[in-house]
């Protein structure tokens, strides 16, 4: 945010301007809706002879290991899944080349202890997490939640149009088995979830705030 535009709003509001009017002046000046809200944001609707000022919300160490947390059991989870589901389709389409398989049974014990591990924990946290925003909302607009929320958009954005340039490749190639396609739909699938997930969440919040 720019302090120019802090200070109009500021200003404006000392004035007894409402909110509505400042944000049709200012688009008229050609400022972006993204730069408005977060200005007329910084201040409750509150009758008072000056603007009142929203409390920040403060974020703690404890709510920044949570979040760190939560998201380190949703990659496990994702990856684990991932894996349990290759093992699967490798058991349901032996390779040609190697009629009689080479199952790694360690990796699908590893993949099978994580998930019940880390998804468990990730549902337990997010429910503690979700209750905290319901009793104070302003936990909603906290920093390394939004952070990790739009890292976690951009991997698995980049796992999907991973996903697809190989999918892509091994079409026009020729080299397109069932096998493969399954693959590549598993990993499009896990990824798709998640990112559609967050995304929802994001413009959940968009329309609230």
């Amino acid at each position: 945010m720019q302090p120019d535009i802090h200070s109009f709003v500021k200003e404006a509001l000392t004035r007894g301007i409402s909110k509505t009017e400042i944000q049709a002046a200012l688009r008229k000046a050609n400022w972006k809706d993204d730069e408005i809200a977060p200005a007329l944001g910084l201040y409750a609707d509150v009758p008072f002879a000056i603007p009142v000022p929203k409390r920040k919300p403060y974020l703690s160490a404890r709510e920044a290991f949570m979040y760190l947390l939560l998201f380190l059991c949703l990659y496990i989870s994702a990856i684990s899944f991932g894996t349990l589901l290759f093992h699967f389709i490798n058991r349901w389409i032996p390779d040609a080349l190697q009629p009689y398989g080479s199952y790694d049974l360690s990796s699908v014990r590893m993949s099978v202890a994580s998930l019940i591990v880390a998804f468990p924990l990730y549902l337990w946290l997010s429910s503690l997490l979700a209750a905290a925003i319901h009793r104070d909302p302003e936990k909603k607009g906290s920093k390394i939640r939004k952070w990790l929320t739009y890292i976690t958009l951009f991997i698995a954005a980049g796992v999907i149009i991973g996903d697809l340039i190989t999918l892509l490749f091994n079409l026009l190639g020729g080299e397109l088995t069932l096998r493969f396609t399954l693959k590549v739909l598993s990993v499009l699938l896990i990824a798709g979830l998640i990112f559609g997930y967050y995304l929802w969440d994001l413009r959940q919040e968009e329309k609230e705030a």
